[in-house]
């Protein structure tokens, strides 16, 4: 086990390495805690700067800190998982059972079925079937988007029975269909397996053996979906953003505050709320707000807002709706800073409705983020700033912000698309 690790001891960890992977503590001899994390240096820091309850349980006993190195954070992720389950130490032992700790869960059946579950309620879930569960995996937000990617690659069944059309999932490209092929889908199964236990390596050498196979015999169409299959399980290994980056819990919220309170030039900063649009040419238009508070996201304050604009809508036009139905809300709290996705045009938008609330003109700052440039304009500055000369704690707050506005707008947008194809299918 030891030999897995390159270790450091815990005055020292301000040397280890910003890149993600896995990382332990450790008393004289023995594990005490495994994690993972998409900044090694950053996360093991946030452990001793900001304790949270269960790790008051044990950091007074760590003497040196293990860490492995990973290419990607879904690596990250598999690996932390293995390597509970290899080694059992203590203290993630002590919580495993608990509902925080989740499990991939695969039935033994003619055409398998795969679905996310606690260990304590696998037999809940299909009391009639032998299950194979893989994990414990501690992070349920990044296992979801890793089995989304990999569905993708493998499609699988989540639900024992599938309609006889094409279900939502098929359309989306996540489902085999009603009637798959029984040896393929089987083969798809192990290989996601095989994945998710850590043995990526092993399945491209395989599907790579069998892609040069299937060329060699001309059946050429099978040898492009295994090509596409190796190109797709490589490019996630390499690119796949899955961990959530917990501002404001992985860096001092107070520095970060100052920081923003100079470049925004404003005095206080308790809230924020970014917004964002979703639509597809008008259609099941809808907005988000999101709400970082007090150092972190409060998801209890989250916001949406189905478009009522009756024209076909503009950017500019959803942008002026959503902020005027907010602004009317006073029970809500106001923020200092309000965030939109966006460029001058869209902040411009926004400060006009803004403006025509007298007593906040002066009390709320309207800031947008312009992509792909990542420019940000800032109510009251002629110039953008661009978002990479920022301190890196700033840039992290900034975009997180945007992404989570986006992410709970499109899932909105989703939600209403999938009530209306419900609604009108055959």
């Amino acid at each position: 086990m030891k030999s897995l690790f390159k270790f450091i001891s815990k005055e020292k960890a301000s040397l280890l390495p910003k890149v993600s992977g896995v990382y332990s503590f450790w008393d004289e001899r023995d594990i005490l805690y495994i994690g993972k994390a998409v900044d090694l240096r950053e996360r093991v820091k946030n452990h001793f700067q900001n304790p949270s309850f269960k790790d008051t349980l044990f950091l007074h006993k760590v003497k040196k800190i293990g860490y492995l190195k990973t290419n990607a954070e879904i690596e990250a992720l598999i690996l932390e998982a293995k390597l509970i389950k290899e080694y059992q130490p203590k203290f993630n032992i002590l919580w495993r059972d608990s509902k925080n700790y989740f499990f991939v869960a695969i039935t033994k059946e003619e055409f398998p079925r795969v679905f996310l579950t606690h260990q304590k309620i696998i037999k809940k879930e299909a009391p009639e079937v032998e299950i194979e569960y893989i994990g414990p995996f501690v992070d349920g937000r990044a296992l979801k988007k890793t089995l989304y990617l990999l569905r993708k690659i493998f499609p699988y069944f989540s639900s024992k029975k599938h309609p006889s059309k094409k279900c939502q999932w098929c359309h989306l490209n996540l489902c085999p269909g009603p009637k798959p092929n029984k040896k393929e889908y089987q083969e798809n199964i192990n290989k996601l397996k095989e994945v998710l236990k850590g043995k990526r390596s092993f399945v491209l050498k395989e599907l790579k053996k069998e892609m040069k196979k299937l060329a060699r015999e001309e059946r050429f169409e099978e040898a492009s979906k295994i090509k596409d299959q190796i190109f797709a399980l490589e490019k996630i290994f390499e690119n796949a953003k899955i961990f959530e980056r917990e501002i404001g819990k992985e860096t001092n919220w107070k520095d970060i505050e100052n920081k923003l309170k100079d470049i925004l030039k404003v005095k206080k900063i308790s809230k924020i709320e970014a917004f964002d649009i979703s639509q597809i040419q008008g259609k099941f238009a809808v907005g988000s707000m999101v709400v970082f508070k007090d150092g972190k996201l409060n998801k209890k304050l989250y916001r949406r807002f189905k478009i009522k604009f009756t024209k076909k809508p503009s950017d500019f036009d959803m942008i002026k709706e959503i902020i005027e139905r907010r602004l009317k809300h006073k029970e809500w709290d106001y923020p200092e800073i309000i965030l939109i996705d966006g460029g001058k045009g869209q902040l411009n938008c926004a400060k006009s409705v803004k403006d025509k609330y007298v007593d906040l003109k002066d009390k709320i700052k309207i800031i947008s983020l312009a992509k792909p440039q990542k420019q940000l304009f800032v109510e009251g500055k002629k110039e953008p700033f661009l978002l990479k000369n920022l301190s890196r704690e700033i840039f992290n707050v900034i975009l997180t912000l945007d992404k989570e506005a986006h992410r709970f707008a499109i899932s909105y947008h989703k939600k209403l698309r999938e009530k209306d194809y419900f609604q009108n299918i055959d």
